[in-house]
């Protein structure tokens, strides 16, 4: 059966399914899920977990191996499958079913992965585990069901804050759950259970570290790859998600792309930059990166963004943060 992210929690209170189908491209959504489905199988006695993450060459005979030896006096094991490309072949298709079909009291199954299509959703292993399991899809946080989502999870973390602080914190992240989910701990950190106002986002994100995702995307704007690497640095070393990093690198070209079209399209820049939202205080930056780059370069610079994010999802090899480097460098130039 599927079922909706808000119904995972009620679903688990009273029943356990014997396989899982969680699949979105909302990292943060995805995850909780996934520890909320882990907690209640610990409570049900559940206590080995396995992790097979596919890839090139993966070995679906080892897969099936390493749980066909489950007996009555086996302990209870989940196994987690991650598709990092939704798409386990005609081979890992059929290893999917035979396990779904082994699931049970013995052995609980997961499987995970991004965002299904069409083919994917209708094929013979999703809908295995739809019949016998749960599929739950994860869908993106609207703008319009942003700000409450923001207010639920202020409030879950002890804080009480007024709708223009709301307000600020959803323009802040547009959209990005896991810098929103961030922005919510640092308040929770800075200010301790209780009331928020628009002032205190506005100072908690003056006191932020300097090494942020802002500075950043401001520095590779002004052309100085010398502190974007440091600030990238900074980054990492705090522990900052780089889906984090990536998301305003991918922001901050999307807007790029636009303008740099309308320009070779005979627009003026000025014109394109207020009618894409272009901060006052950010217009000279976003001319001068604009005037050192040549038609093409941003294209090129935001699929390399594309890459850098599903690296940092597990969805396709290479370093998320040395790739994400290469762009800042780029665009610094």
């Amino acid at each position: 059966m599927k079922i909706q992210f808000n119904q995972l929690s009620s679903h688990l209170m009273k029943s356990l399914a014997p396989c899982y189908l969680v699949t979105g491209d909302e990292h943060l959504l995805v995850d909780e899920a996934l520890d909320a489905i882990r907690k209640a199988a610990r409570e049900r006695g559940f206590t080995s977990r396995e992790l097979h993450v596919t890839g090139v060459g993966f070995d679906w005979n080892a897969l099936w191996a390493a749980t066909a030896n489950l007996s009555l006096f086996a302990e209870k094991r989940i196994v987690e499958l991650r598709l990092p490309t939704g798409k386990p072949g005609k081979a890992g298709g059929q290893a999917i079913v035979d396990l779904v079909e082994q699931s049970g009291q013995e052995l609980l199954f997961i499987v995970t992965g991004p965002k299904l299509d069409k083919s994917s959703s209708a094929s013979k292993w999703a809908k295995t585990i739809d019949k016998k399991g749960v599929s739950l899809p994860i869908w993106p946080i609207g703008v319009r069901a942003l700000p409450a989502w923001i207010a639920s999870r202020m409030r879950a973390a002890g804080l009480q804050p007024d709708q223009e602080a709301v307000s600020l914190l959803a323009d802040r992240v547009e959209g990005n759950l896991l810098a929103a989910d961030q922005e919510i701990e640092k308040l929770r950190l800075l200010l301790g259970a209780g009331k928020v106002s628009a002032q205190d986002v506005n100072d908690a994100v003056a006191n932020s570290s300097r090494y942020d995702v802002y500075k950043l995307t401001d520095s590779a704007l002004a052309g100085d790859a010398r502190r974007c690497v440091k600030i990238l640095g900074g980054l990492r070393a705090e522990g900052v998600e780089p889906v984090i990093v990536i998301w305003a690198l991918t922001r901050e070209l999307r807007t790029l792309v636009i303008l740099d079209d309308a320009v070779r399209q005979g627009a003026d820049l000025g014109g394109a930059m207020q009618k894409s939202g272009v901060w006052r205080n950010r217009q000279t930056l976003v001319r001068s990166c604009i005037g050192r780059h040549q038609h093409g370069d941003f294209h090129k610079m935001l699929k390399a963004t594309g890459r850098a994010d599903a690296a940092a999802k597990g969805q396709r090899a290479g370093d998320p943060w040395q790739l994400a480097t290469d762009v800042v460098v780029s665009l610094s130039q």
